[in-house]
């Protein structure tokens, strides 16, 4: 069974650069929420964000856009997805070479951007949920490099020849030279889907190219100027604890099979 709307067709929508990225919640710096789970490659592919108030309190809050483009996937994936959103966004690098980069919005209580739908930095495109009861209440938040992965990850190595972490691709990015000129979005990139592979693993795969497009007239780089997130990695509390076991292991303060002391 194929996605609908953009997965399968071909061409362009035109749309003007990104002017900068930030977080999909708590706009525009993720005040009132944590993360939960953070990104790392061969393991978790994004984050999971969640709203400090404890428990499912955040069901139904606000998920945004991180930053200008078009929505290419808005549909209920099922599965281990739910309600999911993929948009497209074109943004010039340091280097003045035009990139482009798709955010994923995962496990969606409502979605309200349509396929096709040109979003701003910071406009409503859904609200936080749990997959209809599955997970606890959160948002799962991917930055992908490969356009091709749309919602069938299966096919694809789960490293950073295809994924950005998140935090660390919207702290280099907050801020940047937009302009009045329109870049074709190309349409109809992503791999073939089914349903079954919604969220299997990969251990392997070979990386697709993300299409660039020519380099923009020199403009000047300006600098970022909001506030930079801790970067993201395993989830702290996890990393943490092992990182607490490793050290009392090596100093002999633990022995192995007994649980380490609160």
């Amino acid at each position: 069974m194929g996605l609908s709307g953009l997965h399968a067709a071909g061409g362009t929508i035109r749309c003007l650069l990104a002017d900068g990225f930030d977080f999909p919640v708590g706009k525009p710096n993720a005040d009132g929420y944590y993360k939960f789970r953070g990104y790392w490659p061969n393991g978790h592919l994004g984050e999971d964000w969640n709203g400090k108030g404890g428990g499912d309190s955040d069901l139904g809050a606000p998920i945004y856009a991180t930053a200008r483009g078009v929505v290419m996937i808005s549909e209920n994936i099922g599965a281990g997805w739910g309600n999911c959103i993929v948009v497209r966004h074109a943004y010039r690098e340091s280097t003045g070479q035009i990139a482009m980069v798709d955010s994923q919005y995962g496990h969606l209580h409502q979605r309200i951007a349509k396929v096709g739908q040109l979003v701003e930095k910071g406009q409503l495109i859904g609200t936080m949920g749990s997959n209809n009861g599955m997970y606890a209440v959160h948002l799962h938040f991917e930055m992908r490099k490969n356009l091709r992965i749309g919602m069938n990850r299966s096919q694809f190595a789960r490293d950073n020849t295809n994924y950005y972490s998140p935090t660390d691709f919207i702290n280099k990015h907050r801020v940047l030279q937009g302009g009045l000129t329109k870049y074709p979005i190309p349409t109809g990139l992503f791999a073939p889907y089914g349903r079954a592979l919604a969220d299997a693993r990969s251990d392997g795969g070979a990386p697709v190219q993300v299409p660039t497009l020519p380099t923009a007239p020199t403009a000047p780089i300006v600098p970022a100027s909001r506030p930079n997130l801790p970067a993201s990695g395993p989830a702290d509390d996890d990393e943490d604890f092992w990182s607490k076991l490793r050290d009392r292991l090596k100093q002999g303060k633990l022995t192995p099979g007994v649980p380490p002391e609160n």
